[in-house]
Order: structure tokens, then C-alpha cells, then sequence
């Protein structure tokens, strides 16, 4: 049976091993929601790219950006809001990856790539943006154990996280549930997961921050 929550279409965002693709599996199974995750292991490029960023950046990230695209422009032909959808990726933050692991040069041609192949893209209802410390994203990333993964630096990660902290900043696209997931697993504790639920069957409008370890939301 689904859960009443009044929003139709979720997303779930925050950098490698923040815990968003496991978020999103468990809160579509607890809505009856329709589930839309990107595709990281059909990249061909993503394996290259964490070998040497710098050779492989370019192809890793508009090979992203088309996927990205044409799975939301499928979903457009049909109306998003017939069903409850859970996401977990945010069309816009593509620039944001973009921005970091390009060089000047290939960024201006992603950016008329970007402008070419982006028209309208479906706007979510409420974003959930899940923070953590590079230090507890590493020690994830190495637990769940896949293989390209193992590859990621640490100065990588900090400039994710850093981006992804601007991005959010001035973010008003939608209404936004900003979890410190430090210290949570909501993808398999009980108790972090309702608790983040009932954050979610809460959120209206405007910006809330959810902090687990004072129990509240603020």
C-alpha cells in the first residue's frame, strides 16, 4: 500500500556515496512510485574518466547529459504528474559535474551542447539534497565495493562536495529538504527512515533543513 505524501514528483540529490540511489529505491517502494534512476554502470567512459580524469572527462559527461535527457524526455511525452515519481538525479546538476571536471575549453563546448539538447526540462517538487563529509562518503563508497568507484580520489570528492554546497545555496527551483546524512542510514534503519519520512510528508514549501542528531527539523 503506498504511503499518502502529496508530492509527485521527488528527487533525491547529494554527491557519490551520500546513500541517494538506496533513498530513492526504498521511498519509491514505500509510495508505489514510479523509480527513475541514472544509469552509471552503462557509461563506457566512467571507468576511463576515474583512471584519467583528464583524458576521459569530456565523453564521461555528455555521454551523462544525453542519457540524462532522453530518459526525462521519454517520461514528458506522458504526463509526470499522473503518477508519484522518485528520482535519483536532478537534470540541472549535470552543469555541475560538468563544471568541475572540465577544462575551460571543453567546458564552453559542453555548455553549447548543454543549451541545444536542455529545453524545459520536468521540474520536481521537492528535492531532497543529502550532505555529508568527504571523510563518510570515502568510507562508503569503499563499503558498497564497486569496482570504479574504488578509484575516486579524495580531492575529487572535496571539490563534488564543495560544488554541490554553492549549487544548493541559491537553489529555489523547488521546494527543498536539505538531510545531514552523516550520521543516518535511512536505506536500512528503521528509525532514520521514518523519521526522514515523516520530514518528507511534512515539506510544503520554501527551504527546511533536517538534522537527524538533534532529532528535528529546523
Amino acid at each position: 500500500m503506498a504511503d499518502n505524501v502529496s508530492h509527485r514528483y521527488i528527487v533525491i540529490e547529494g554527491p557519490i556515496g551520500v546513500g541517494k540511489t538506496s533513498l530513492a529505491k526504498r521511498l519509491a517502494e514505500t509510495l508505489n512510485a514510479e523509480l527513475i534512476l541514472e544509469q552509471a554502470e552503462t557509461n563506457p567512459f566512467l571507468e576511463r574518466f576515474y583512471r584519467n580524469p583528464v583524458s576521459a572527462a569530456l565523453p564521461a559527461q555528455l555521454h551523462f547529459l544525453f542519457q540524462r535527457v532522453q530518459q526525462l524526455s521519454s517520461l514528458r511525452q506522458d504526463d509526470l504528474f499522473a503518477v508519484v515519481r522518485v528520482s535519483d538525479y536532478l537534470l540541472e546538476k549535470d552543469r555541475l559535474f560538468a563544471r568541475v571536471i572540465l577544462d575551460e575549453s571543453e567546458y564552453a563546448l559542453y555548455e553549447q551542447i548543454y543549451s541545444r539538447v536542455v529545453s524545459d526540462p520536468p521540474r520536481p517538487d521537492l528535492v531532497l539534497y543529502l550532505q555529508a563529509p568527504v571523510d563518510v562518503l570515502l568510507e562508503r563508497i569503499g563499503r558498497r565495493g564497486i569496482k570504479a568507484e574504488q578509484l575516486i580520489e579524495r580531492a575529487y570528492l572535496e571539490k563534488l562536495n564543495e560544488a554541490y554546497a554553492r549549487f544548493f545555496h541559491d537553489y529555489d527551483a523547488a521546494p527543498l529538504l536539505i538531510v545531514n546524512a552523516a550520521a543516518i542510514d535511512p536505506s536500512t534503519r528503521e528509525g532514520d527512515y521514518a523519521e526522514l519520512l515523516g520530514a518528507v510528508r511534512r515539506m510544503k514549501r520554501g527551504r527546511l533543513y533536517f538534522n537527524p542528531l538533534r532529532h528535528s527539523v529546523i
